[in-house]
């Protein structure tokens, strides 16, 4: 007769972010609404896409990585300083909702005076910047990161070489940015934003990879 053993079996891990119940409230619903006022009339690049479109996107990542109504709504509001009013404007989220989101949208801001900085700069600047970020600002900035290179490789698809114009950095300094980006969050232990991140920008370099290969001729 075999031993009945009285060990317990490991429990399955559950999915990232489903840890604790996460709870929202009305702030977050005010956030949103903030968002969508300061935000009316804008829209993705070469798109007629509603910007809040992407803030919702970045929310919505952010929550399902774990985090908090604090964060969802720094999420939400993380353009809201460098398209919306600069420096000013920080002082009306910080009054709003409270030093903790304010802490993360100042840390997911690239410039907040006007005229903005030359855009390579700014972008050095900001992965400076990042490296000494705290894990709250590093979580919404690798989700708005993922959403956009996502919004990219989708219109890479769609328009090809031509979604390079958009961007201030053309072809080969969007790339750097993204790439520069990845290995940056790459040095913390990977959650589901930063993995999905690596295999966002991996796809984005295929992509142009072989898009940039000379025709072969018949």
């Amino acid at each position: 007769m075999k031993a009945i053993s009285t060990k317990k079996k490991a429990e399955p891990q559950r999915p990232q972010g489903t840890q604790r119940r996460i709870k929202l409230g009305p702030r977050l619903l005010r956030a949103f609404e903030f968002a969508a006022k300061k935000h009316a009339g804008q829209t993705r690049k070469a798109s007629t896409i509603p910007y809040i479109a992407h803030l919702m996107g970045v929310a919505s990542l952010v929550l399902e990585a774990g985090g908090d109504e604090d964060l969802a709504i720094a999420a939400l509001l993380h353009d809201v300083v460098e398209d919306c009013g600069g420096a000013p404007m920080l002082k009306e989220v910080r009054r709003r909702f409270g030093e903790r989101v304010a802490k993360v949208v100042d840390g997911c801001t690239d410039a907040d005076t006007y005229p903005k900085p030359p855009w390579r700069e700014r972008k050095e600047s900001y992965l400076r910047h990042l490296a000494a970020a705290d894990a709250d600002t590093r979580l919404v900035s690798a989700a708005d990161k993922l959403n956009n290179v996502r919004s990219i490789l989708s219109d890479y698809r769609q328009v090809g070489e031509f979604v390079w114009a958009r961007f201030k950095g053309g072809r080969e300094g969007t790339l750097w940015y993204y790439r520069s980006l990845r290995d940056e969050f790459l040095r913390d232990v990977p959650n589901r934003v930063t993995r999905d991140l690596e295999l966002a920008v991996k796809e984005l370099e295929s992509l142009a990879a072989q898009r940039s290969l000379p025709a072969i001729e018949a």
